[in-house]
């Protein structure tokens, strides 16, 4: 007979109604700071936690896998600003799902992973005990806060410390380690509701200093060829109008990073999304806001003019100088920053060059004419232009529904080709370009939003998630999966250079008929092969508000490696067919 692997563990059932589990406090301190939802899989320790948790109100959503159920809790927090919790149970299911807790923290997603872990002493004396990992230790240096919690008396404590780091100053994922003695450890119910309280101010302003505003707008004042940037951070703040009328009120141009696209109108008069180039190498002064100086900007070197000055509003003083310069920097949160920037305005002339915004906007108009040629060829099999040609149409009549991107050329080229015109209805893979966060951040937009969500995915990106397609059928979730089949990463005509028969790294199946798996889970399903398909297909399944997938078939030679960041990969002394 195998023996019970936790049987060193004392354990004593309530008797009476009078007597808790930490499971049950756990779950009451949660509700205390304002969960609702959590989304995880489950196993020893945390099965019956789950259980308790869903009888208690607390919506749990049932994954395939621990990183898309950390995807959907990131998501979740991006758009809620309240922390999407993720429940994991221990050694790699916590692994698992620290992959999407990591990426929460990079993006500064409110997060909580909470994960289930063996007792201690066996684990601090590496006696082998089951799944005995040492998970806190693992998970410090990347997060932005991890706690262990022993005793069912500090589960509070350990909630409202997790609680007030993932939401705090800049937002990150923080991780709650649960020892099983904890969970099942048992209290008088009376000793465990004294233990439970509601926290005060969990995310207090940080109000930046009047010398930084003043400082910041003598030299927008100042500025010949000023920008404004905006990053997701401005989406996260949910400030919209604020920042519209901080825009409007300027004057300025404005340019939106990916997931901030929407803040205003991609269609607005003052917008620059489709002179990057022209106002990196022009532009004197340009305010980040919300937006960080990292690789997607060229951290601040390249096209940019070397004589440009930068004002940057954050909430993180070592934001600051990491790349250029910042002769501006304003120190606070995004609603403070900005409102005492607005309250300033009326102090200050600006001096901006009369003819850059025309000159900013006919070129733009200049380009967007020469972008929408691109949309004329209805090419069979399909390209990913012709395919988004009908894809365009179809959000364009639906700007309310969220859209889920991820993929090389798939993100690339519909990020350019959707215009957005709601704010925070774009989730893509964000700063580290991630691929597999497809199917977590379609179900945790549906969950978060109650919305209909589009998730455009290129077949590879779709692999790394693909069976959690399962999770938003299972939910009934309003999700409509579009995936773009060039069967390939990057494409389909990769070449074998061992010429031994396999198949070439970048080559996937593109004869796969994805479809199918909307037959296996009960959803809708399509298998469309024109632009016109596409179109039709796509209007039904959003109109539906049913869970649905598409398979979009394409060339096999549509698509470039790496996208629009091929500059990235090392160069070759010999040619390599990608």
């Amino acid at each position: 007979m195998t023996p019970d692997p936790l049987a060193s563990i004392p354990h004593t059932d309530p008797s009476t109604a009078n007597q808790v589990t930490g499971m049950w406090i756990l779950t009451q301190a949660l509700k205390k700071v304002g969960i609702d939802t959590m989304y995880g899989l489950v196993g020893i320790p945390v099965t019956e936690f789950a259980y308790i948790a869903q009888g208690e109100g607390i919506r749990f959503l049932g994954f395939r896998h621990e990183q898309q159920a950390g995807m959907a809790a990131a998501t979740h927090g991006f758009l809620t600003k309240t922390p999407g919790v993720l429940l994991t149970v221990s050694s790699l299911g916590f692994l698992n799902g620290l992959t999407a807790t990591t990426n929460a923290t990079v993006n500064c997603y409110p997060m909580i992973q909470i994960s289930g872990s063996s007792e201690r002493p066996p684990i601090d004396l590496m006696q082998g005990t089951y799944e005995g990992l040492d998970q806190l230790n693992i998970a410090k240096p990347l997060v932005k806060a991890a706690y262990r919690i022993n005793r069912p008396e500090d589960i509070m404590t350990g909630v409202v410390r997790a609680y007030r780091a993932a939401v705090s100053g800049r937002p990150g994922g923080v991780y709650l380690d649960i020892t099983t003695p904890c969970l099942g450890a048992v209290m008088d119910r009376a000793a465990a509701e004294a233990t439970l309280y509601t926290p005060v101010d969990t995310c207090p302003p940080m109000i930046p200093s009047q010398t930084s505003v003043a400082r910041a707008m003598q030299l927008l004042a100042s500025a010949k060829k000023p920008v404004i940037l905006l990053g997701k951070g401005a989406a996260y703040a949910q400030i919209d109008d604020k920042i519209k009328k901080f825009v409007e009120s300027t004057g300025i141009p404005f340019y939106q990073m990916s997931m901030a696209k929407g803040l205003l109108p991609d269609n607005h008069p003052l917008s620059a999304n489709s002179m990057r180039s022209a106002f990196m190498e022009q532009s004197d002064v340009v305010v980040l806001v919300g937006a960080r100086l990292n690789w997607l900007l060229s951290r601040g070197h390249g096209k940019w003019n070397p004589a440009g000055k930068f004002i940057q509003l954050d909430i993180d003083p070592e934001e600051i100088d990491i790349n250029r310069q910042i002769a501006a920097p304003v120190v606070g949160d995004l609603e403070s920053s900005i409102d005492a920037m607005l309250a300033a305005l009326p102090s200050y002339k600006l001096s901006m060059d009369p003819e850059w915004v025309p000159y900013i906007q006919s070129q733009s108009k200049l380009k967007n004419e020469k972008f929408m040629q691109r949309f004329v060829a209805q090419t069979v099999p399909m390209t990913h232009w012709s395919a988004l040609s009908a894809v365009r149409k179809v959000m364009a009549q639906n700007p309310d529904v969220i859209l889920v991107n991820e993929g090389a050329n798939t993100l690339d080229d519909t990020r350019n080709a959707i215009d957005m015109m709601l704010p925070r209805h774009r989730i893509d893979c964000a700063t580290w370009a991630i691929m597999g966060m497809g199917m977590g951040s379609a179900v945790g937009a549906a969950v978060a939003t109650s919305k209909s969500v589009v998730a455009i995915e290129g077949d590879s990106a779709f692999g790394f998630s693909g069976m959690d397609f399962s999770t938003a059928c299972r939910f009934k979730l309003p999700v409509t999966v579009v995936i773009f089949n060039n069967g390939g990463i990057y494409n389909g005509i990769g070449q074998n250079l061992g010429k031994d028969g396999d198949p070439a790294p970048t080559t996937l199946n593109v004869n796969a008929r994805y479809d199918k798996l909307g037959d296996a889970f009960g959803a809708q399903a399509y298998y469309v092969t024109t632009p016109d398909e596409l179109e039709k297909a796509l209007t039904e399944a959003i109109a539906s508000k049913k869970t649905c997938l598409i398979d979009v078939q394409l060339a096999a030679d549509s698509g470039k490696e790496s996208g629009h960041i091929g500059y990235l990969n090392p160069a070759t002394l010999f040619p390599v067919n990608v």
